[in-house]
């Protein structure tokens, strides 16, 4: 592996506007406007308006634009191809965090970097599943960067989910479920058992749904809660999907008083996360990778040298170290999404692209003229039926 990265030489850096990218001269999922950026998602913490160009992974096409605006200048490639810049050679690879979502890989000067953006590990089939890519320096997220977070696997979880609907179903009662709008909704859809009942989602879940069924995925038949299937004696039996926003409002109203709701969050691990939610269940459920995804993750990439961004950062700087890795934190405007956190209480030439939603000629990302295509302290938490302290790794 090469030496220890310097402020001289590294390939991805720190910087106000962004992680930027210095012999490229762009930035990789800038929280400020900048003139080039590389996507890796299009959660709103990653994708934001105002850059000057955007490149991002294929499938990503329908939500940036849905969320950024319908003229963007984008430019989409597949998991594998090179486009190259300025000398540095850049690819997507899967990340298995949303449909579309890409780890960024930066080949320069015999160097390698691999900026990972949001991540989980285990393949949930409505994305490709995360795959390691070799590299010296490893950018990773930490969202769940402590060893308390281990999540159930995607058989137990659902057979949990499907086992609460069919009891309130049975029961004659509406269960609501809610979770993120883009990703974990349409994960659940994928994985629940729609024989139990109708499935309605709210306003802000079906536009991705259909995104998301452009791009191949199977999901089951949804509703909107106005739909005239929907009687009175369909919304006794349903699953409902909703946005943690729509808890409390006047459109929760119509599923009735005895509705049965619960959450669905990696935070619901944390003990006391499901009763200041004001739910009556909790579901252990991420699209970010737990302490075990995060390990695997970083072993799997081969690289000594780890940048942590968002989430747990001194945690895992200190467990990398005293492992003997070089760890150390890049300060960046990362957060959690859809605000679940607890508040602690807390190929090639130069081409026209289309895009597969809009189905007309999107100009190439310019700024990347494409090249040949190759493929290349101590922590106490508090769990839900024990408390943690700083467990041996894994």
């Amino acid at each position: 592996m090469s030496a220890p990265p310097s402020s001289a030489n590294d390939l991805v850096i720190a910087r106000p506007e962004g992680l930027y990218c210095p012999p490229g001269d762009f930035y990789i999922d800038p929280w400020r406007p900048v003139d080039r950026a590389v996507i890796t998602h299009a959660h709103s913490d990653h994708a934001r308006t105002g850059h000057g160009h955007y490149l991002a992974h294929t499938d990503s096409a329908g939500t940036l634009r849905q969320r950024l605006g319908a003229s963007i200048p984008l430019q989409t490639l597949p998991y594998g191809e090179v486009v190259e810049h300025q000398g540095v050679r850049v690819s997507l690879h899967p990340a298995g965090h949303v449909l579309g979502s890409a780890q960024v890989r930066l080949e320069h000067g015999g160097r390698v970097w691999v900026a990972s953006g949001d991540y989980k590990t285990e393949a949930d089939g409505t994305c490709p599943p995360f795959e390691p890519v070799r590299c010296d320096t490893f950018i990773t997220e930490s969202t769940f960067g402590l060893p308390i977070y281990r999540w159930p696997t995607q058989a137990v979880l659902f057979a949990d989910i499907n086992a609460w609907w069919r009891r309130n179903a049975e029961a004659g009662r509406a269960s609501v479920l809610l979770c993120y709008a883009f990703g974990k909704a349409q994960r659940i859809l994928h994985g629940v058992d729609a024989s139990i009942g109708p499935i309605v989602v709210h306003g802000a879940v079906e536009p991705l749904n259909a995104v998301y069924r452009a791009a191949g995925v199977p999901l089951p038949p949804t509703h909107r809660v106005t739909d005239p299937a929907m009687d009175r004696e369909a919304l006794k039996r349903c699953l409902v999907l909703a946005p943690p926003s729509a808890q409390g409002t006047p459109w929760m109203k119509r599923f009735g008083a005895d509705a049965s709701d619960a959450f669905a969050s990696g935070w619901m691990q944390v003990r006391g996360t499901r009763r200041r939610r004001g739910v009556d269940r909790g579901f252990v459920m991420s699209d970010h990778a737990d302490w075990p995804g995060l390990m695997a993750a970083i072993k799997g990439t081969g690289a000594e040298h780890i940048r942590v961004t968002h989430g747990s950062v001194p945690v895992l700087v200190r467990w990398l170290t005293e492992n003997g890795l070089d760890a150390q934190a890049f300060e960046t405007a990362y957060g959690d999404e859809d605000g679940e956190a607890p508040a602690q209480d807390n190929a090639p030439s130069v081409r026209a692209e289309t895009d597969p939603v809009r189905a007309e000629p999107v100009e190439a990302f310019k700024a990347f003229p494409e090249g040949p295509s190759t493929s290349s302290g101590r922590t106490d938490i508090e769990v839900e039926g024990k408390a943690s302290q700083d467990h041996p790794a894994p």
